[in-house]
């Protein structure tokens, strides 16, 4: 998957490190697709501490604009289904619907969190809280798996490395 990335990058004429690579990568791992920016977030600070808050700010930007990008899938796909099959219901759906936008503070969990937005994007509940509840969630993941990683003494990253036989 890292070699993708790179040639997207390269596609665009991007670095591969950088402000651009940390909004595309948050904005590209809130998709449905298989990818986590935190280690890119991670790399990013370590290199560029004094880039701590601008990095988790671009990160949770692109995070947030990627699980709206969920959130119009799922309203779009809704509307397909509906042209085709005509209105359905469920036990789920009034479960899902009556913790309405809030249940996206949770987006940023793994495995769970992108088909949230989607499925907010299916009930169709309103764009501007989702947005918000949304950005709240995936700023404080960010801001707290930043400030945890960066806590941890640079020894142990490199031992780590060492280790896994990642350094020289």
């Amino acid at each position: 998957m890292e070699q993708y990335f790179i040639a997207f990058l390269d596609w665009f004429g991007m670095p591969s490190v950088g402000l651009p690579a940390v909004f595309i990568v948050a904005l590209v791992s809130a998709t449905l697709l298989p990818m986590g920016s935190e280690p890119i977030l991670f790399g990013y600070v370590s290199l560029n501490p004094s880039m701590l808050w601008p990095a988790i700010i671009v990160a949770t930007v692109g995070n947030t604009i990627g699980g709206m990008v969920n959130w119009w899938l799922g309203l779009t796909a809704r509307n397909a289904f509906e042209s085709y099959k005509g209105h359905t219901g469920g036990r789920m759906q009034r479960w899902l619907e009556s913790k309405g936008p809030k249940m996206l503070l949770l987006a940023w969990l793994p495995g769970v969190g992108d088909p949230l937005c989607a499925v907010a994007g299916w009930l169709r509940l309103p764009w501007r809280a989702c947005l918000i509840y949304m950005a709240i969630g995936k700023l404080l993941r960010y801001i707290s798996f930043t400030l945890v990683l960066t806590s941890i003494p640079s020894q142990f990253w490199e031992y780590l490395g060492h280790l896994l036989g990642l350094s020289g």
